[in-house]
């Protein structure tokens, strides 16, 4: 393939994923509902609080995907050393390719095409590494939540409660000692016959030191921070005489079963919306303003970063390093 002829096919691509991005978006935001009924919600409620609570979600916004950017950075140590501005771009150019692709998978994609074209393979298994530490932060709060929630709300049986408590000790022992050893998959992998010629790519792993996965986690337990205030100030906003422990609890849980469900970022907002007013049903009968809060954050968090991040498309080179 010659030069011209890759460098027509980029355009094609980019323009491709822009559309798909863009179509997906408009599609969702035309007459949502829930989106509708923030505003309508946020009528009776002063302008310059809902004007604070939505510039303090902004911030929050930019400032947990630049977390992100930061463990990305930090990843990427042992495969390429990359700008942190360039770790910025390829995050939010990944969410573009996010909104359109089942379980975000497209994420992958967005990021690693910022790296040189030998480095790529290998840069989707640190980003996997990455997303393990998301999931152990919110595996066990959210399972430790559920348990809360269990004890509080379901009446159930207390051997029944004690069983669940164990398997809950189990379930978190089982994630944090996975993500801490993680370097033994290598070890594991090698002993598989037909992964044996891939093993290169996996031995990046074993560079991820205990203290690489202790700072690696500490920027996921904040970005698991930022993102549980944004809820918590939105809902706080629309219910102001929620309970806050809670509320807390069951945002945990609403993560933990949004992480383990399949589907599109673009359509994940009905997913959130039903899980969100299932739970808080339980401690609230504000059923449309946890909805509406709901869209709230899922268009800051979600939509506007995947628009921002449009921008950065057009900088990928996929036949070569992206600052060609």
């Amino acid at each position: 393939m010659n030069r011209q002829t890759k460098k027509n096919l980029s355009i094609i691509i980019k323009i491709a994923i822009l559309v798909l991005a863009f179509g997906f978006i408009f599609d969702k935001l035309r007459n949502n509902q829930n989106i509708a009924s923030f505003k309508l919600l946020t009528n009776s409620i002063s302008s310059s609080s809902v004007w604070i609570v939505l510039v303090t979600l902004f911030f929050l916004m930019l400032l947990n995907w630049f977390l992100e950017a930061l463990k990305w950075k930090y990843l990427l140590r042992g495969v390429e050393k990359i700008s942190t501005w360039k770790a910025v771009e390829s995050v939010f150019c990944g969410l573009t390719w996010a909104v359109f692709t089942p379980n975000r998978i497209g994420e992958y994609g967005g990021r690693v095409f910022f790296l040189s074209p030998r480095k790529r393979v290998i840069g989707v298994i640190s980003m996997i590494v990455g997303s393990i530490g998301q999931m152990v932060i919110t595996n066990v709060l959210g399972s430790l939540a559920l348990l809360w929630f269990v004890w509080n709300f379901m009446n159930l049986n207390i051997i029944v409660n004690f069983s669940l408590t164990f398997l809950v000790v189990i379930f978190c022992s089982f994630f944090l000692l996975f993500y801490f050893n993680i370097q033994l998959i290598d070890n594991l992998l090698a002993k598989v016959n037909f992964i044996k010629p891939f093993r290169r790519f996996f031995r990046i792993l074993a560079k991820y030191k205990k203290a690489d996965l202790l700072r690696i986690l500490t920027y996921c337990l904040s970005r698991f921070t930022v993102f549980t205030t944004q809820y918590c100030l939105v809902i706080v906003l629309l219910i102001p005489d929620i309970p806050f422990f809670p509320m807390v609890m069951i945002l945990f849980i609403l993560f933990f079963i949004q992480s383990s469900l399949p589907s599109l970022d673009i359509f994940d907002i009905g997913v959130r919306a039903l899980t969100a007013g299932y739970f808080f049903g339980f401690i609230t009968n504000q059923e449309l303003a946890i909805m509406a809060a709901t869209a709230c954050i899922w268009l800051i968090n979600l939509i506007i970063p995947a628009i921002l991040g449009s921008a950065f498309v057009l900088k990928l080179n996929f036949f070569g390093n992206s600052s060609s």
